[in-house]
């Protein structure tokens, strides 16, 4: 900004501060977070330092004083190191609570109880003893496969490597603790200090630096970083309460934190978590909230796994960091699926401990909702990793000079028309061969959870578009050698090693390849319950929109969605290309006749005790059978656990067959 712009800004900053300070301290009636004033009077002190000529001793701010591997080898994980779904308030909380309660009863969660920890904001590893010493070390990755950190992890000095062996607890068996290596403030700002010295880039927070130490590939680096771990998981050890695996962890020589604590009920957790958050600031790590475990291990893990998330936790989060920027411009971004998504260009400002300069804004009508223009001063709000979210303008703050934004009527890719369907926000690109849409198309065919085809990111997918090798991913698998070599910043090496890859991943398991087709809403999730159902690509193109209503867990809008998909010729056309150029899909592979229970009705009612009454209903599913919303006349089977309830006296009265757990077991078995 120029000399005049920045003469009204500082006068506004100043008057807009002035009030806010009035009715916080007089009125006792705050207009904006904390936060929010924080990052105002920061813009008001750093504009004051750069134009000293408007200096004024009555300015807000003087109330302010004073100024080595070669590599890393991949490690699969003996079991998944999950993650866990956030809440980030009491509502969320509690309805996380009444989930618990209908897929067990109300009495087990209750004699169960809730361990709270502190949630560590450090990169999650995995650590395995044998014969109690420390054998390998390896970093979370993507749930299912790490990376080999043992060297790095070798120099974190709270990690032992000999378990205590005068412990009550020790085994010479396989141990495995898991636990989130960090890096202490203190550690952290000497470190940056130093790398200022050095005229090296500063690390944007504690965690990327924990993340950055561990992943050198000189351990003596991660040597010199002062690195911290805390433990909080521990396999191959019985235990029967998670707070018992946090004492078995202590005791075997691993520091856990001083402030975990057993919670009786949602009260009870609410309360520790206003305690901890008076706590945070003096705390000498960085922390992001508590996580809350269902204490009973049995019941933890008869509840199971939903995604990539166990049901018995959750981290409960603080409440997101909100800071003040200026929303430079709003520029518009093309999806794979063609929608037109506007995003904020923001000018640069730390969130959350880290530096956002762009924000999603969803859609006009969210735009128009929130009353947002180009060149307004904005409040942006980050929550843990959650992508940043513009949540308002400070119209005090305009100057007049803001602009109204519109969705364009072409595509700002390739100038196709921008239509909007009836009763839908999305804006699209109707152009079916739009550019940006074939190549993120492409992208998301090869990614990791699709076809998993390594060397082929968004500039060579672009590369090969653009040289005419290929139209869509089909064409991928007749790529040759020869016809890469020519392209500019390839030599022989990377053509061979791309080639090599795709040929490689000729073959996929069906629910993978129905996830890389890119339907609107199937996730992979969908896509394995769509593998389980119909088996084979073949019979999945050859359903009908009754039988994608039967599948267990779609609903009507997603059913609809993949129906349009596998009705549209050029889609069959699609996936027969692929076949006929050598992608071979794998069928899925079911450990039970998928139509052993044949159409009958199943009621459940009850608790059971080895599975939740949810996974009971998906296993009936997936063997040919159906859910009954209550007993009628045509259910064919009651199935009782304990407290059955008035069910059980109907389905006497009705003639239908009664059977309890066991025998359901041998059922389905």
């Amino acid at each position: 900004m120029n000399k005049s712009e920045a003469k009204i800004r500082i006068a506004k900053l100043r008057r807009y501060i002035d009030e806010m300070r009035y009715r916080y301290h007089v009125l006792n009636d705050p207009g904006v977070t904390d936060a929010d004033y924080d990052s105002l009077m920061e813009e008001l002190v750093k504009l004051e330092g750069e134009y000293p000529e408007f200096y004024s001793p009555t300015s807000p701010s003087q109330k302010i004083g004073g100024e080595p591997l070669k590599k890393f080898k991949p490690v699969k994980h003996q079991s998944p190191m999950l993650s866990l779904n956030d809440a980030f308030d009491e509502k969320e909380l509690r309805e996380w609570y009444d989930r618990l309660v209908r897929l067990a009863d109300e009495r087990a969660v209750k004699d169960s109880g809730f361990y709270a920890e502190i949630k560590m904001d450090g990169l999650a590893v995995s650590l395995i003893y044998e014969k109690g010493e420390f054998v390998y070390g390896a970093t979370r990755g993507d749930g299912f496969t790490g990376e080999d950190i043992t060297e790095n992890l070798k120099t974190v000095q709270a990690i032992p490597l000999t378990l205590r062996r005068d412990s009550k607890f020790y085994s010479d068996k396989r141990l495995e603790i898991r636990g989130e290596v960090f890096m202490p403030k203190k550690s952290f700002e000497a470190l940056n200090r130093e790398r200022l010295t050095s005229s090296e880039p500063l690390f944007a927070n504690p965690r990327n630096a924990a993340a950055g130490s561990l992943r050198q590939l000189d351990p003596k680096v991660a040597a010199s970083r002062n690195l911290d771990f805390m433990g909080y998981g521990l396999i191959g050890m019985e235990t029967k309460t998670h707070q018992e695996e946090h004492e078995i962890i202590k005791d075997l020589g691993f520091p856990t934190s001083k402030l975990n604590h057993f919670c009786p009920d949602v009260d009870s957790i609410l309360k520790l978590r206003s305690e901890w958050e008076k706590l945070r600031p003096e705390l000498a790590y960085q922390v992001d909230g508590i996580v809350i475990n269902l204490n009973n291990e049995k019941l933890f893990n008869k509840l199971g796994v939903v995604g990539k998330s166990p049901r018995g936790a959750i981290a409960f989060k603080w409440p997101a960091e909100e800071v003040t920027t200026v929303l430079e411009d709003i520029i518009v971004q093309v999806g794979r699926t063609g929608n037109l998504t506007p995003v904020a260009v923001l000018r640069p400002v730390l969130v959350a401990g880290s530096t956002v300069s762009r924000a999603t804004l969803h859609n006009e009508d969210e735009i128009e909702r929130k009353g947002i223009k180009i060149g307004d001063t904005v409040v942006i709000r980050k929550a843990g990793d959650v992508i940043p979210e513009v949540v308002k303008a400070i119209v005090e703050l305009r100057t007049g000079k803001e602009k109204t934004f519109h969705m364009p009527k072409t595509c700002p890719i390739c100038g196709g028309k921008v239509v909007r369907n009836d009763g839908e926000v999305a804006y699209k690109c109707a152009n079916k061969n739009c550019f940006t849409v074939t190549r993120r198309q492409i992208e998301h065919f090869v990614s990791k959870a699709a076809c998993d085809i390594d060397g082929l990111g968004p500039k060579i997918i672009e590369q090969l578009l653009n040289a005419g090798l290929i139209k869509d991913a089909s064409d991928l698998f007749e790529l040759k050698i020869g016809d890469l070599e020519p392209l500019e910043r390839f030599a022989e090496k990377s053509a061979q090693n791309i080639v090599a890859s795709i040929e490689e991943h000729r073959e996929v398991s069906l629910e993978r390849f129905i996830y890389a087709l890119g339907i609107p809403l199937v996730g992979i999730e969908t896509a394995t319950d769509l593998a389980k159902k119909f088996g084979t690509p073949d019979k999945i193109l050859s359903s009908q929109l009754s039988d994608l209503n039967s599948v267990y867990g779609i609903g009507q809008k997603v059913a609809d969605e993949i129906w349009k998909y596998f009705s549209d010729q050029k889609n069959s056309a699609y996936i027969e290309r692929l076949q006929r150029r050598g992608v071979r899909v794998l069928p899925y592979h079911s450990p039970v006749r998928a139509n052993k229970l044949d159409g009958k009705i199943f009621v459940v009612t009850g608790s059971l005790e080895s599975m939740t009454r949810d996974d009971a209903h998906k296993k009936i599913v997936e063997l040919g059978g159906k859910i009954g919303s209550g007993v009628s006349k045509n259910t064919n089977y009651l199935v009782v656990g304990e407290d059955p309830g008035s069910k059980l006296e109907k389905a006497s009265g009705l003639g239908a067959e009664i059977m309890n757990e066991e025998q359901f077991l041998q059922l389905i078995k």
